[in-house]
């Protein structure tokens, strides 16, 4: 029974590293040319996650599915004594202490100390006697252990994304005490099966909760990259959080690299001039993301092609706009574009007429696009009439923070340049003046109520991710030539290993 538990094993390791030889990734000499997106995760981020260790070994105990032991020995006067282990389960089990170290270019390594279990379950044995008296008893045990845990988790690229493999896994039995229809005391029957039964225990517990640890960990892994995928996309619009590059474990931080490109229907999206290196990142926060420009000029693509870069103004926001100030001017232009009719029997529209073009600098995140306006007015007991269009290059350089759960984005700097425009009583187009009035009133109160409008929508769209949920520690979003840094610390997020627990298991 033993050779057999021993090649059932073998054949399990076997098979665990022909699925990882069959299913690994294959990358390019240069992998971080394609590298749109970087996460780094620092050593104090996993120590504080390590914290929630103990939930995953206890689940991985209680989920473990131990067979029934069987086995026989000779025993002097008693003849060949026959025995069974049957519904053998976890019945209490706590952990004092846990302890994580990053082994440089290896493994993760986690160190679980003085690990108490009880286990119950119904001992049955039999056993012919010189006179061929057959006797067979039945009874409850409980096993008492103290076990010292090491586990060696593996990163590696599989299907394109991240994947644990913990197999490396040991277990040291400090303790294990047989005891018999709860009798703490000695007896014959004990001391006649616990030398015997041990050793066949410690094989099973061995087999059994190593091989249910590296399954939470695969599970756990493909967990986290679900939450990720499903982060990065709304509707149609996608990004590909494919493998750029082979995980990497360093000293004091572990870092995955992605492609980041943004799928959108029939959009295709080439990227292989990513700026990203290492050096770019330290280690004085505890997450890090890092993101290309390419990724946010072709977010901004994918979003025109799907509509989704306009907006109407109308009544009270169209009045606001317009009377931003009480001046000549203001008035003349008023009267000339709305001819008396009122804002509620108006309408504002605003969208942008080609791919906008974002670029990222030190100052901030440069956006720029040629936006079209139309104002449309509709006189009671007349036709409705469009009495204005303009075409205008708009560029603003905004500034984005995080702070109390909402997405903030500040306007630092803009220019607009007018393309086209036509008014219905300007026709000539000589009149300056409204033409001066449009330019300060776009630049003064037009591009921020655009982007007022943007800002509570990504915040819904990120929180409708469950970004909310996370309890998010001085956020920094850094631009430079080319890419973006988001910095932060966090306290865990007890929901997701719960949500993670319930639905997985």
């Amino acid at each position: 029974m033993l050779w057999a538990g021993r090649m059932r094993l073998r054949t399990f390791r076997i098979l665990v590293m022909l699925v990882h030889a069959s299913a690994a990734c294959e990358f390019g000499p240069f992998p971080y040319s394609v590298t749109g997106i970087v996460c780094r995760m620092t050593k104090p981020a996993a120590l504080l996650l390590n914290e929630e260790t103990a939930r995953l070994i206890q689940a991985a105990f209680r989920n473990a599915k131990f067979p029934n032991i069987t086995g026989e020995r000779s025993v002097r006067l008693l003849g060949k004594v026959a025995y069974g282990l049957t519904n053998i389960q976890v019945n209490g089990l706590s952990i004092e202490q846990s302890e994580v170290e990053l082994k440089e270019n290896d493994a993760i390594h986690i160190a679980i100390k003085n690990v108490t279990a009880f286990f119950k379950g119904t001992l049955t044995y039999g056993y012919a006697g010189a006179w061929f008296l057959q006797l067979f008893h039945s009874v409850d045990f409980e096993i008492e252990s103290s076990i010292d845990l090491e586990i060696n988790i593996k990163l590696m690229c599989q299907k394109d994304q991240v994947a644990a493999d913990a197999s490396d896994c040991y277990l040291t039995f400090h303790k294990l005490t047989l005891h018999l229809q709860g009798d703490k005391e000695p007896g014959w029957l004990k001391q006649l099966f616990t030398d015997f039964i041990s050793f066949t225990l410690k094989l099973v517990l061995k087999s059994e909760v190593c091989n249910e640890i590296n399954f939470l960990a695969q599970v756990m892994a493909n967990f986290v990259h679900d939450l990720a995928a499903n982060f990065v996309q709304d509707e149609d619009i996608r990004l590909d959080i494919s493998l750029a590059s082979v995980p990497l474990i360093k000293a004091n931080y572990l870092e995955s690299h992605h492609k980041g490109l943004v799928l959108y229907k029939n959009y295709s999206d080439v990227f292989s001039d990513s700026v990203f290196s290492p050096s770019l990142l330290t280690e004085s926060r505890m997450l890090y993301f890092w993101l290309s420009e390419h990724i946010l000029n072709s977010l901004a693509s994918a979003a025109f092609l799907d509509k989704r870069l306009g907006l109407t103004i109308r009544g009270e926001k169209l009045q606001a706009l317009f009377e931003m100030e009480d001046t000549e001017a203001q008035r003349k232009a008023v009267q000339m574009i709305f001819q008396g009719t009122s804002y509620n029997d108006s309408v504002a529209k605003v969208w942008s007429l080609a791919h906008p073009q974002i670029s990222v600098q030190p100052e901030g995140t440069v956006v720029k696009s040629l936006v079209g306006v139309e104002i449309s007015i509709f006189p009671p007991g007349e036709e409705p009439q469009m009495v204005l269009y303009m075409e205008k290059e708009i560029t603003v350089t905004i500034q984005a923070a995080y702070a109390e759960k909402k997405l903030i984005l500040h306007p630092v700097d803009s220019r607009t340049e007018f393309k086209v425009f036509k008014c219905t009583a300007d026709p000539s187009g000589n009149d300056l003046s409204i033409r001066n009035f449009l330019q300060t009133m776009i630049s003064v109160v037009g591009i921020p109520e655009v982007i007022s409008r943007i800002e509570p929508a990504l915040t819904s769209l990120m929180n409708s991710k469950g970004l909310h949920l996370f309890e998010i520690i001085n956020p920094e979003i850094i631009t430079r030539k080319g890419y973006v840094i988001v910095q932060l610390d966090f306290s865990f997020p007890n929901h997701l290993l719960l949500d993670f627990l319930e639905k997985r298991l």
